[in-house]
C-alpha cells in the first residue's frame, strides 16, 4: 500500500470515461504548509450550507510530527473522477455530474440509506439529520454557478486552497497542479481523489 503518489512536472492527468463531454473538471489544490488550522474555512462553509451542529462538509486535522512541529490539514469531498460512493446507491442519488465532474446527491431521490457513506473511503459524507438525506461538500456547486469560489476558498486567509477547472490551462489551479509536485489521499484505492495537497504529511495519508 503507498501513501500517496507525487506527480511529475510532466504530469498528464487521467481523464474520465465523459471527458470529451466534460466542459470543465473542477476541483481544488491545498498547500498545507500554508493552513495553520484558524477553522475560517470550516465557519464559513457551515454558515453558507446550513450544515447541522456537530456534522461538517469540510474539517481540518491536526496532527503533530515526530519532531513536535504541528501540521493542519483541512479535508473535505474529494469529488473523485472514479467516486466509490456512486455505484452501492441504490437510487442513483449519488452521481458523478458530467458537465464539471461534480459529485452531488439529489436529495428528492435519496432515502438516507447511508450506502453511500459507508462506501466513501475518506469520510466525508454524513446523514443529515434535519432532510433525512445523505450531505456533503459540493464545492458550493450554487456558488460556483454565480461564478463566485466556494465558501470556504474566499474564507481562508492565508490561500492556502485554490479551487479551479482542470480542463482550463491558464487556470490557476491548472498550472499549480502541472508545474508542481502533489500528493492524493488515499490514492491507493483508485478513487482517483481532485484534491490535490502540496506538502501533505504521511500521517494524514492513513
Amino acid at each position: 500500500k503507498s501513501n500517496g503518489i507525487a506527480a511529475l512536472l510532466t504530469l498528464s492527468l487521467p481523464k474520465s470515461a465523459n471527458a470529451k463531454s466534460e466542459a470543465k473538471r473542477y476541483a481544488m489544490f491545498i498547500d498545507v504548509s500554508r493552513c495553520y488550522g484558524c477553522m475560517a474555512c470550516v465557519a464559513a462553509c457551515m454558515a453558507e450550507n446550513n450544515v447541522p451542529i456537530g456534522d461538517f462538509r469540510t474539517w481540518v486535522e491536526r496532527f503533530v510530527r515526530p519532531n513536535g512541529s504541528v501540521v493542519f490539514v483541512p479535508k473535505q469531498c474529494n469529488h473523485c473522477e472514479n467516486p466509490s460512493c456512486v455505484i452501492p446507491c441504490p437510487t442513483g442519488a449519488t452521481f458523478k455530474r458530467v458537465e464539471d465532474g461534480l459529485v452531488l446527491i439529489n436529495d428528492e431521490v435519496c432515502i438516507g440509506c447511508g450506502a453511500c457513506i459507508q462506501a466513501c473511503p475518506y469520510g466525508a459524507r454524513y446523514l443529515n439529520k434535519v432532510k433525512g438525506v445523505a450531505d456533503k461538500c459540493t464545492f458550493c456547486e450554487h456558488r460556483i454557478k454565480k461564478g463566485l469560489l466556494p465558501a470556504c476558498v474566499e474564507a481562508c486567509p492565508t490561500g492556502a486552497r485554490i479551487f479551479g477547472d482542470l480542463e482550463s490551462e491558464i487556470s490557476e489551479l491548472s498550472m499549480l497542479v502541472k508545474g508542481q509536485s502533489f500528493l492524493l489521499l488515499k490514492a491507493w484505492t483508485g478513487n482517483q481523489p481532485r484534491i490535490f495537497y502540496k506538502q501533505l504529511p504521511e500521517e494524514a495519508n492513513r
